[in-house]
């Protein structure tokens, strides 16, 4: 985040610099960015969308940018807060992407399950609800084009449940815990009950992923 703090610091012109509250602005969104990324690179399943961030912190860059150009460009602090910025980039693209590869690789399951949710709830933005409503009919299209329309009438129906592909909440995931959690229940195996454990704050585990899933989504555990 040095770019963040320093670009304030750069210039003698009040006019170039951020604000204390763009300041602070800027280093909360970066850093609720950076979780979000790290918490959907790790999750086995979509997480809900943080547009909201991403839409922020692409209006920070613009002003940090702006910031940059007024400055001396024989500075070799400007090169080093450019590659920050290119830094801040690759982590927005990447969440992104990651969140455009699961919604087309689990798409039925996810729009049937975000068909349960209200509208503030979505786990999809708009603009990915739109994508994974073409993708999955563009997908529909070819598999009648291409499969289905060949086989006898009473094999024609294409039923979405049996094509859906599910996010494997079982696999095991590192975590570390942001506060003290207790009564965390991790299910035993055929020869083990299920046991009961405390988180305590800052500390690192791996377990299934469905045990944290909830912790996970309400902040209280950070994928690593």
């Amino acid at each position: 985040m040095e770019v963040i703090n320093d670009l304030r610091t750069m210039d003698g012109d009040s006019d170039t610099a951020l604000s204390d509250e763009e300041l602070v602005t800027a280093e909360k969104v970066l850093a609720a960015l950076e979780e979000a990324w790290l918490n959907e690179k790790f999750s086995p399943e979509l997480l809900q969308h943080r547009t909201d961030l991403v839409d922020c912190m692409m209006e920070q860059i613009s002003q940090m940018e702006e910031n940059l150009n007024r400055l001396n460009k024989t500075d070799f602090r400007v090169v080093v807060h450019r590659m920050e910025l290119d830094r801040i980039r690759y982590v927005i693209t990447s969440y992104l992407r990651i969140r455009l590869e699961k919604i087309e690789l689990f798409t039925a399951h996810i729009l049937e399950e975000d068909s349960k949710r209200n509208s503030d709830d979505s786990y999809l933005s708009p603009a990915e609800f739109r994508f994974a409503t073409d993708f999955l009919a563009s997908v529909e299209s070819h598999f009648r084009q291409l499969a289905l329309r060949h086989m006898p009438t009473n094999m024609q129906n294409c039923d979405k449940a049996k094509m859906s592909v599910k996010p494997n909440i079982s696999s095991f995931v590192f975590l570390r815990s942001k506060q003290n959690v207790s009564g965390v229940v991790v299910e035993g195996d055929v020869e083990n009950r299920d046991e009961e454990i405390d988180l305590e704050e800052g500390s690192q585990h791996i377990m299934q992923y469905k045990t944290v899933q909830e912790l996970v989504k309400s902040g209280q555990i950070q994928l690593i």
